[in-house]
C-alpha cells in the first residue's frame, strides 16, 4: 500500500494547483414576493476577473421590473434583480445560457409566497431547469447528496489529506479508528458552520487547511523511520483535530452554494453523506491500488512511499504560501 498511486498523485497535483477546494457552481436563487412577483439573485464564478458568461431565461411573459449591474465579491459576481411573471413561475422552465460552455453545474432555489420551496440542479449536459408544482424532499436529498459527492471529489486538498492519512496509517484497522475520527470532526464543524453557530472567516480557513496537510506530511516521513510514530491513538487525534478545520471548508463551499430554508436538516444532512459517500470511495480506490502494488519489491514501494510524501507536502506548502498571500 505504500507505493500507492503515482497515477493517483499525478492526477490530484495536476488538477490540483488549478483548482484546489472548487467546485463553485452558478446559482439561481428566486423569492415570490407578491404572486407573480419575485426577486432573484444570480450568482456565477468569476474567472481572470471576469464572470461567466452564463444567463438564466425564464418563460416568454416573464419582464424585467428593474435590475442592478453586477457586483464582484470575492470569487462570484452577483446580480440582484425584480421579475415580473403574469402566469407565474410553477411548472415554467428556466433556460442557463451558456452553461453547456463554461462546463459548470448549477443550482436553482424557488421559494414561493406560500412558503412552498423547490430546489434542483442544471447540468451542462441538459442545462434547464423546470420548476415543479410542488416540492419534494426526496429531490432536495439527491440534490446535494450528489453535491457532496463532487465536492469532496474535487476538493483536491482533502483528497491530498486522506491520502496522507492512508500512507501514515499501517493497519486497516487503525485506518478505519482514523477515518471514523476525521468524519466525526468534519461533521461537527460543517454542521455548526452551516447552522451559523460558528462563523470563522474563509481565508484563514483555507490556509491552514492546506497547513494541516503540510504538517500530516511530515509526520509521515517521520513514521518511514519511526513506525510507532503511526501507532496508538496518535493517527486518530491528529485526524480528529485536522477534520475540525476540513469541516470548516466543507461549510464555506455549501455557504457558496446555498441551502432551502425549509429543509435546512435535510439538506445538510445529505450534503455530508454525499462527502462521506465521496471519502469512503477514494480510501477503497487507494486500497485498491495498494492491493495490487503489494508485489512490488521494498526498495521501490519505500522509494514510492517517499516520492508521494514529498509530493504531497510540496504541493501543501504551495497551497498554504499562495492562501497565506491572498489574505
Amino acid at each position: 500500500m505504500r507505493s500507492l498511486a503515482a497515477l493517483l498523485l499525478l492526477w490530484l497535483v495536476s488538477a490540483g494547483a488549478a483548482t484546489a477546494h472548487e467546485i463553485r457552481p452558478v446559482f439561481l436563487d428566486v423569492r415570490e414576493t407578491t404572486a407573480g412577483h419575485y426577486d432573484v439573485t444570480w450568482k456565477r464564478p468569476v474567472f481572470n476577473g471576469r464572470p461567466l458568461a452564463i444567463a438564466p431565461r425564464f418563460a416568454r411573459d416573464c419582464a424585467v421590473v428593474h435590475g442592478g449591474a453586477a457586483r464582484i465579491t470575492g470569487s462570484f459576481a452577483i446580480e440582484r434583480t425584480a421579475l415580473a411573471c403574469p402566469g407565474g413561475l410553477a411548472g415554467t422552465s428556466i433556460v442557463f445560457d451558456g452553461l453547456p460552455g463554461a462546463m459548470v453545474d448549477g443550482l436553482v432555489r424557488v421559494q414561493f409566497a406560500s412558503g412552498e420551496m423547490v430546489t434542483g440542479r442544471v447540468l451542462p449536459s441538459r442545462p434547464v431547469f423546470e420548476t415543479p408544482r410542488q416540492s419534494s424532499a426526496a429531490h432536495v436529498f439527491a440534490t446535494y447528496l450528489r453535491l457532496g459527492v463532487e465536492h469532496i471529489l474535487l476538493g483536491y486538498d482533502h483528497l491530498l489529506f486522506v491520502l496522507a492519512l492512508v500512507l501514515f496509517v499501517r493497519h486497516w484497522k487503525r485506518l478505519l479508528v482514523t477515518a471514523t475520527a476525521f468524519t466525526a470532526a468534519h461533521s461537527i464543524t460543517l454542521s455548526l458552520a452551516a447552522l451559523g453557530v460558528v462563523h470563522v472567516p474563509v481565508p484563514p480557513v483555507e490556509a491552514l487547511i492546506a497547513l494541516s496537510i503540510l504538517l500530516l506530511a511530515v509526520e509521515v516521513l517521520q513514521a518511514r523511520d519511526d513506525p510507532a510514530r503511526s501507532s496508538g491513538l496518535r493517527p486518530a487525534s491528529l485526524a480528529f483535530c485536522f477534520g475540525l478545520l476540513h469541516g470548516l471548508g466543507f461549510a464555506s463551499a455549501l455557504a457558496d452554494i446555498g441551502l432551502p430554508q425549509h429543509e435546512i436538516p435535510l439538506a445538510l444532512l445529505s450534503f455530508n453523506v454525499g462527502v462521506e459517500i465521496g471519502q469512503v470511495a477514494f480510501i477503497a480506490a487507494l486500497l485498491g491500488v495498494g492491493w495490487l502494488a503489494r508485489g512490488l519489491a521494498a526498495r521501490p514501494r519505500r522509494l514510492a512511499y517517499t516520492a508521494v510524501t514529498y509530493a504531497i507536502g510540496g504541493m501543501a506548502a504551495f497551497w498554504t504560501i499562495e492562501r497565506v498571500a491572498s489574505f
